[in-house]
């Protein structure tokens, strides 16, 4: 019922959306040994590993402003985070996520596809895709998702940017122990974020030059697997409150 914990339970609900999406259904294929997706089933899995994870980077975006708040104008956090504010933020992050993956989504599958049906990663990404296209309106969507870099660029900018400002204000904390707790808070996060940020960047926007399978593979697996398995660690397992209540 307080700001950061109603944002965590969002996180959660995306994080367990983002995996049950790709990586459930990448085990199910290796436990049946069946590497095969319907048309409509990729499309699916486009649309969703998009959707959780575009919502995911604005709601941490979100969730950087609600520290900035707590730490650096805690005498105002009351009235700026109130519920009403806080479900507003929440689902502007949500529908951004739905946008982003209706646009990706429709611009890919509206391509012909005629370069054979086989996928070289363990679920249906954008940039695997497209490499079967056999038009040149595929530009079309490059230029889609270079805008939607420079948004992730922008959110990244601004959780920095909070970050920055918290670390001022952490500095000022006379207490060693109060300057050890923040920091073993907010250090993990933003390394989590950067993570996420610069390999989902990299994935889609690398050359074709220097792809490979191999790469491809490790890429998806750090920007998809890794963050939601961090997550729990940072905010559940490093706080003493959940802790108590478990």
């Amino acid at each position: 019922h307080t700001p950061m914990y109603f944002f965590l339970l969002n996180l959660a609900l995306l994080d367990l959306g983002g995996i049950s999406t790709s990586v459930l259904k990448a085990m199910a294929n290796f436990l049946w040994d069946n590497r095969t997706i319907s048309y409509a089933g990729c499309a699916a899995q486009v649309f969703l590993v998009l959707f959780f994870y575009s919502s995911e980077i604005s709601l941490l975006t979100v969730m950087a402003y609600d520290r900035y708040i707590a730490i650096c104008k805690p005498l105002h956090y009351g009235i700026l985070l109130r519920s009403r504010a806080c479900a507003t933020m929440a689902a502007a992050a949500w529908g951004s996520g739905f946008l982003h993956a209706v646009l990706h989504t429709a611009s890919t599958f509206s391509l012909p596809l005629g370069r054979g049906n086989a996928l070289h990663q363990f679920f249906c990404e954008i940039p695997q895709i497209l490499k079967l296209s056999c038009s040149d309106s595929y530009l079309r969507e490059v230029r889609i998702t270079t805008v939607s870099a420079f948004l992730v660029c922008g959110c990244f900018a601004f959780v920095a940017l909070s970050y920055v400002q918290i670390f001022r204000a952490v500095l000022r904390i006379p207490s060693q122990q109060g300057r050890h707790k923040a920091f073993s808070t907010c250090l993990p996060h933003l390394a989590v974020v950067s993570l996420n940020v610069s390999t989902v960047l990299f994935a889609h926007l690398k050359p074709p030059s220097i792809s490979s399978p191999s790469l491809d593979l490790v890429l998806a697996f750090l920007y998809l697997v890794v963050p939601p398995a961090l997550n729990p660690l940072i905010y559940s397992m490093r706080n003493q409150e959940l802790k108590d209540a478990v």
